[in-house]
């Protein structure tokens, strides 16, 4: 079984983490994420049943997160 794990350093953390948590419930065919908060970090692990899922679930959660931290940057604001 395909696995990716992603560590994110990140100053907007909890809102990265707020933005990505709603995501992990929702159900991406052949694929089981899991998301850890840390202080100073994210850790993003993704299941896939085969490569094609993998592929799919790491691109849309570096969307995400890419989208998030653009946010955290316009807004200015990090978890300092």
């Amino acid at each position: 079984m395909p696995r990716a794990t992603l560590r994110l350093a990140t100053p907007h953390g909890k809102a990265v983490w707020g933005a990505l948590r709603p995501e992990v419930g929702r159900e991406i065919p052949r694929t089981r994420v899991n998301i850890v908060p840390g202080e100073r970090e994210i850790v993003l692990n993704i299941e896939a049943s085969d490569l094609g899922a993998l592929r799919a679930a790491l691109n849309s959660y570096l969307r995400w997160i890419r989208i998030s931290e653009e946010i955290g940057n316009m807004v200015g604001e990090s978890d300092e």
